[in-house]
C-alpha cells in the first residue's frame, strides 16, 4: 500500500508540472493577430476629413473567450468615413446685375484697367478709356463680354476680362421689426436672417409669415411668403402688424 501511494503521487506530479508548462507556455505566446486601433481624431481630421493614422496593437489569439472577440470586432470594423463639408450656394453665373452692387473687374495685363467698380444709380460703370458700360441686368459674364468688345475697339488687341461680384446690392426690411432699415446683404440669408439682422420682431409683429417685393429686369413681384423664403440682393422685406 505505500508503494502504490507513492507511485500515485508520482504520478501526479508529473501530470501537474505538465499542466503548469503548457500553461506558461501558452501565456508566454506573442503571435496573434494585428489589429488596428484608430486614435482619437484631432480637429484638422474633423474639420478636414483627414484620415487618421492608425497604430499597431498585438491582440494575442488564445482560440477563444473574451480576446478573441475583441480581436474580431477589430478587424471587422469599417474604417471611419471622411467629413465633409457643403460649400456655400453662389449664383453669381445667373445672377442678374443692378444700382448698388460693387464689382471686381480684372483685365489681365493692364493693371490701369483692373479695378473695383460700383454700379451707379444709372446702372452702369465707368472705366478709364471707354467710360460707361452698362451693366443693369447683364450676368457677370455678359458685362465681362461687353467690357471685352469696347476694349478690343481700338484699345487693345486681344483682351482677356473677369467680373466677379465683391459685393451684393442692400435689402430692405419694414414694419414690425426692432430696427427697420437697409442692411449688407448676406449670401443664402432668409426672412427669418434678415428678421435677425433688424433686431428681431416687435412685440405686436405677425410672425408667421411676411410680404417680400423682388425686383427684376422685367418688373417687381410681391408675394407673401413664410419665413424659411431664401432672399436676394434688392429684395425688400414687408412685416405686417397682427390684430389679436
Amino acid at each position: 500500500m505505500p508503494v502504490a501511494r507513492a507511485f500515485r503521487s508520482s504520478i501526479s506530479a508529473v501530470v501537474l508540472a505538465a499542466s503548469a508548462a503548457l500553461s506558461l507556455g501558452g501565456c508566454m505566446q506573442t503571435a496573434g493577430p494585428v489589429a488596428y486601433v484608430q486614435p482619437r481624431p484631432d480637429l484638422d481630421g474633423m474639420a478636414y476629413g483627414q484620415p487618421y493614422s492608425a497604430q499597431p496593437v498585438v491582440v494575442a489569439n488564445n482560440g477563444g473567450g473574451a480576446i478573441a472577440a475583441l480581436s474580431s470586432s477589430f478587424v471587422s470594423s469599417p474604417a471611419p468615413m471622411p467629413v465633409g463639408y457643403a460649400a456655400p450656394v453662389r449664383y453669381d453665373a445667373s445672377y442678374h446685375l443692378d444700382a448698388g452692387d460693387k464689382l471686381r473687374v480684372v483685365v489681365y495685363g493692364q493693371e490701369g484697367l483692373t479695378n473695383s467698380y460700383a454700379i451707379d444709380a444709372g446702372g452702369s460703370i465707368t472705366m478709364p478709356l471707354i467710360g460707361a458700360v452698362p451693366a443693369r441686368g447683364r450676368t457677370t459674364a455678359g458685362l465681362a463680354g461687353e467690357i471685352a468688345a469696347r476694349l478690343r475697339n481700338g484699345y487693345i488687341r486681344e483682351p482677356s476680362v473677369a467680373v466677379e461680384i465683391d459685393t451684393y446690392r442692400p435689402f430692405f426690411i419694414l414694419g414690425e421689426v426692432s430696427a427697420p432699415g437697409q442692411y449688407p446683404y448676406v449670401p443664402n440669408m432668409t426672412v427669418e436672417s434678415a428678421v435677425a439682422i433688424a433686431g428681431g420682431f416687435s412685440p405686436r409683429a405677425k410672425r408667421d409669415v411676411v410680404t417680400v417685393t423682388h425686383t427684376e429686369a422685367g418688373g417687381a413681384m410681391r408675394a407673401i411668403v413664410p419665413l424659411g423664403t431664401p432672399l436676394a440682393p434688392g429684395d425688400t422685406v414687408f412685416v405686417g402688424e397682427r390684430w389679436f
